[in-house]
């Protein structure tokens, strides 16, 4: 068996998105024989409950790199041999893997307060992003979530994309009209450019490759095999980036506290509550470096794999376009962007088979159960949001594109209450999801409106894994003007 383990290891210092290398991993690991199946605990006399059953896969590294690299298919194959409730080994330990919209309803509602998210999110990134909002619990997170909301009111919005369109017009009109240019890696600068103008109130310049990569580390570090501060690791670049995002948000505190501007920073800096309450700095650095990695990493993902869909299907590329330039403007604002009905239902459709938010990260904090099933205190949970909204029986033929599931008259979305859940829901909603949907949108208007995108018959971007599913080779494309 050691000699089994000693490349998946080698992996801990090694970029996710270097395809073949672990995909030679999972190959190695697809040969190994089934493990079989174990209860991860026994439940409590007479409680009726059905133990969580599962196999640990192998030692420590477990399903880490399948859930990495091929997310829908290790999914599934759990779900096919023990149901909505499994359990693994992955990233280190024993993971429950939670699928289907009724029992991610049951933890994301967390009725019971059996569930912590800060535990839960602590053990995979919290090392990265220490006290982010999506990082706490109860009164504290509720606290926390009441300031930044003033971040996010509706005059803010309308200032927000204002400015985000100036950017985008830039942006887009930067982009070159030729084959195999890679949308993902352009789209990725974009939005960390609009997130640093209009979060920050500043342009970044030469220093936007600096922190682009420092947020990449942070959130690929959560995903590193040997999670110590060994040098050269995942692990240890994650903690170094950490430290460089700090000091920058640090240094310019005084300044935003003492001026006057709209941007996000200046806004939690000055943020006040009818009580009084007030973040301190440490409580902005926080906000802030969590912030702007989800502002600028879930929007690339959504707006890449939804330019991906749409040169795909060209027939719903055209229907787009046509809906967008039928509006009569070259840009849209707070006021029009839910007047494009196609758009939405496009947007929908990605968020589905692509959350940019795939699994999220939960420990039980008491004893509960889920679908019958006895969940142990002190238990971490992976809550597959990803691969539930890509698996049968809660969507038909769900690995097609196919927007018109979401039109009134059939409304799969509506199956469930948690069947359509990319943003999460209850206490910890995504608090930027009305921000991420106008970016994706007013980007993808520019983009119809001045270009023409396709791809090679056949072309499959492959799949990896940061904070959602991601195009692992930056998305080739071919761009052309109209």
């Amino acid at each position: 068996m050691a000699s089994l383990l000693t490349k998946p290891l080698a992996l801990a210092g090694a970029a996710i998105d270097r395809v073949p290398v672990v995909d030679a991993a999972n190959a190695l690991f697809d040969r190994l024989p089934e493990r079989a199946a174990q209860p991860l605990a026994t439940p409590p006399p007479g409680s009726g409950l059905e133990p969580v059953m599962g196999d640990p896969s192998v030692p420590y590294i477990g399903r880490t790199l399948g859930f990495l690299r091929h997310t829908l298919e290790h999914c599934g194959e759990l779900y096919d041999r023990f149901g909505s409730i499994s359990w693994t080994t992955a990233f280190g330990t024993k993971m429950v893997l939670v699928l289907g919209p009724e029992a991610i309803g049951t933890v994301l509602a967390n009725r019971d307060k059996a569930f912590s998210n800060k535990q839960g999110w602590d053990y995979l990134i919290g090392p990265f992003f220490d006290r982010g909002v999506m990082l706490m619990d109860g009164d504290e997170h509720l606290q926390h979530r009441r300031i930044m909301q003033e971040a996010f009111k509706r005059p803010r919005l309308v200032d927000y994309i204002a400015q985000a369109n100036d950017t985008i017009a830039r942006g887009v009109a930067s982009w070159p009209n030729q084959e195999g240019f890679k949308l993902f890696d352009a789209t990725k600068q974009l939005t960390l450019d609009i997130a640093t103008e209009v979060f920050m109130g500043e342009s970044l310049g030469p220093e936007a490759d600096r922190l682009n990569h420092a947020f990449d580390d942070c959130v690929v570090g959560g995903q590193a095999l040997i999670r110590h501060d060994v040098p050269g690791g995942m692990w240890h670049r994650g903690l170094r980036s950490r430290r460089l995002l700090a000091d920058h948000f640090r240094s310019q505190i005084p300044a935003k506290r003492a001026g006057d501007g709209n941007d996000l920073f200046s806004v939690l800096c000055r943020a006040e509550t009818a009580d009084g309450e007030r973040f301190t700095d440490e409580d902005v650095v926080n906000h802030m470096i969590f912030t702007m990695m989800a502002a600028h990493d879930t929007s690339t993902l959504t707006l890449s794999m939804m330019a991906y869909y749409l040169a795909r299907h060209p027939e719903w590329q055209e229907r787009l376009r046509e809906e967008a330039v039928a509006l009569g403007v070259d840009q849209i604002d707070y006021a029009n962007v839910d007047r494009l009905p196609l758009m939405d239902l496009c947007f929908r459709e990605t968020l589905r088979m692509n959350a940019p938010v795939g699994i999220l990260g939960r420990r039980s904090v008491k004893d509960t159960e889920l679908d019958g099933r006895f969940i142990p205190a002190d238990t971490q949970l992976l809550i597959g949001i990803y691969p539930s909204q890509r698996m049968e029986p809660w969507w038909s033929d769900p690995h097609t594109f196919d927007p018109e599931r979401f039109l009134p008259e059939r409304a799969e979305d509506r199956s469930h209450k948690f069947a359509w859940a990319p943003f999460g829901a209850g206490a910890h909603k995504c608090i930027g999801m009305f921000f991420g949907t106008m970016e994706v949108k007013a980007i993808l208007f520019r983009l119809l409106l001045t270009r023409r995108f396709s791809i090679p018959d056949g072309y499959e971007p492959p799949i990896s894994y940061g904070t959602g599913p991601l195009p692992a080779d930056g998305l080739p494309i071919t761009l052309s003007a109209l």
